[in-house]
């Protein structure tokens, strides 16, 4: 395929699929994609990805989706945390930071305000070959964009609540689902295999029974998988915590009580 004609076809684009297509690499490539970066066709984000400037539009101010820059960075990557709670719209808050699971190392970077945190996936999930579990893919203004799905994300917020802007954002922004697979996300729970992230999961839905509609089973499987001595969430906290018995957890007292309510 002709570089010009391939260009056509996508909004962004790698250096690996743009040699895969075209068969031209080394320097032939890198004259090929500055011939089109000088012209203004193509705008460079990072090593080896460039967004496509639409036609009548300038590389200094075209749109970009950040979402689909941060799906596109590395072969394999996957919205997650709080950009895919974004993404499920059940983000409380819009943050100029989006996390994607990264099947190799890279560093964060900036583009146009925006860091790209890159994030490597649960070891537990690597190790039993089943980093693809709760993994999704949708359509994205024409381009496939892989994300975590509902359950993976309200479990991965509980998780690692540090990558979603801290417990009064992942308790509000968890507030806004209306049903979950309950099955799928004990199954996901099961494969992370850390005994405190199945208690914070069985503490959440415990507290939210009601609007969850969560049944006796599934508090039963997830308080099998709890901790067997109390954990705290959080060692360095100064704050005054509450032991929840039935779970194994030593909390942050203002979390116990989501108590940032009577700020709200």
């Amino acid at each position: 395929m002709e570089p010009g004609a391939f260009i056509k076809r996508h909004k962004l684009f790698r250096v690996d699929q743009f040699e895969a297509a075209t068969n031209i690499r080394g320097t032939g490539r890198k004259a090929s994609l500055d011939y089109h970066r000088k012209r203004g066709h193509i705008l460079p984000v990072r090593r080896g990805l460039y967004w496509v400037v639409p036609p009548g539009s300038e590389p200094d101010s075209c749109p970009v989706d950040p979402f689909l820059i941060a799906g596109h960075i590395t072969p394999g990557a996957t919205l997650a945390y709080h950009s895919a709670l974004e993404l499920h719209g059940r983000a409380y808050s819009s943050f100029n930071e989006l996390q994607f699971l990264a099947e190799r190392k890279l560093r964060p970077f900036k583009f146009r305000g925006t860091l790209y945190r890159p994030v490597s996936t649960p070891p537990a999930l690597t190790r039993s070959g089943q980093d693809g579990i709760g993994i999704e893919t949708l359509d994205r203004s024409g381009v496939p964009l892989k994300f975590s799905g509902l359950e993976r994300t309200f479990v991965d917020a509980l998780d690692r609540p540090e990558l979603c802007g801290g417990w009064e954002e992942v308790w509000r922004s968890l507030d806004m689902i209306e049903y979950l697979d309950l099955p799928a996300m004990c199954h996901y729970v099961e494969a992370l295999g850390n005994a405190t992230t199945a208690a914070k999961v069985g503490w959440y839905l415990e507290v939210n029974r009601s609007r969850l509609m969560v049944d006796d089973q599934t508090l039963e499987k997830l308080r099998a998988r709890s901790p067997a001595s109390p954990h705290y969430l959080d060692r360095t906290s100064s704050e005054s915590t509450r032991y929840l018995s039935g779970w194994n957890l030593v909390v942050p007292v203002s979390l116990a009580e989501q108590s940032w309510d009577e700020l709200a």
